[in-house]
């Protein structure tokens, strides 16, 4: 890479030298001898070459002359200054001179990119290393690329997953709640029968004699959580169980409480009794019975 930056500012500068000497000898030469147009010509191209060589000393070892720099664009320019000069006066192809007017200025511009080129290059070392971090840099552009495609198709892949089990949960619990609701409208049909207010009877007159039985469907939906007792409530016998449903509980309401708000209230208040025992209470209580038909034990 040294070579394609120096050999054209060696190459532009000898060739402007050579014309340089050229144009002075035969400017200079009709008015005064050849050899002393020869000496100012030499003197013209050595003092170029001089602060050329001083200025790339100075670059060879880091520093910098602005005078060094300014002596060097002077003889430069004084050079493209001559070879004006003589296209100007020439008789004949002046044209062709003009054209290699600016070869001095060139060549300085050329030694200028050539300096710079040396301010900032790098040893192969460096730039392998330059290569390794680029090359290191790409690769990992790359997988975090190929990582958020995969993720982005994995997301994908799973949200469809998750739809569809959503839409096959939703059909579910819509054939679970047909079946439901037709079981329930079945089960409503047999507790307005008359056949199942006979066989109820049939089964619990002998249970609970006097009391006209019924079915109640229990309720379908939202169920409350019974608190938890925190010591275990003394068993209560039929006539306290029916007192404390009559007294304390049904008819503390108004409207009366419903058997389900009526369990409720009794567990709450730290009351314990089996659900049969406690069904069979409130049955007692609000079932209209004769006045001489004794209560069951």
């Amino acid at each position: 890479m040294r070579a394609k930056t120096v050999l054209p500012a060696v190459a532009m500068t000898a060739v402007s030298m050579v014309l340089t000497l050229a144009v002075v000898v035969m400017w200079l030469g009709t008015a005064v001898p050849w050899l002393v147009a020869l000496v100012v010509g030499v003197g013209i191209d050595g003092g170029w070459l001089a602060t050329l060589a001083y200025e790339r000393r100075l670059a060879a070892q880091g520093d910098h002359n602005r005078v060094v720099t300014a002596v060097g664009w002077a003889f430069g320019l004084l050079a493209s200054g001559v070879l004006v000069a003589h296209a100007v006066s020439a008789e004949h192809s002046a044209g062709a001179w003009l054209a290699v007017a600016w070869l001095p200025i060139a060549a300085k511009a050329l030694w200028l990119v050539h300096g710079m080129w040396e301010r900032t290059a790098l040893t192969p070392h460096a730039l392998d290393a330059i290569h390794g971090i680029q090359q290191e840099a790409r690769d990992e552009a790359a997988v975090a690329r190929a990582r958020l495609r995969a993720e982005a198709v994995t997301e994908e892949t799973r949200l469809t997953a998750v739809t569809a089990a959503g839409a096959r949960l939703a059909r579910i619990q819509a054939k679970t709640a047909r079946t439901l609701s037709s079981a329930w409208s079945t089960l409503e049909s047999a507790r307005k029968g008359e056949a199942t207010g006979r066989a109820l009877t049939c089964v619990t007159a002998p249970v609970t004699p006097g009391v006209t039985a019924r079915w109640e469907l229990p309720v379908w939906g939202p169920s409350e959580q019974v608190p938890a007792l925190e010591t275990a409530a003394p068993a209560l016998t039929d006539t306290a169980l029916d007192q404390l449903v009559e007294e304390e509980i049904r008819i503390s309401e108004d409207p009366a409480l419903s058997y389900r708000d009526m369990a409720a209230r009794f567990r709450a208040s730290g009351h314990s009794a089996s659900e049969v025992r406690l069904r069979a209470a409130w049955k007692r209580v609000t079932s209209p019975t004769p006045s001489d038909s004794p209560r069951s034990a």
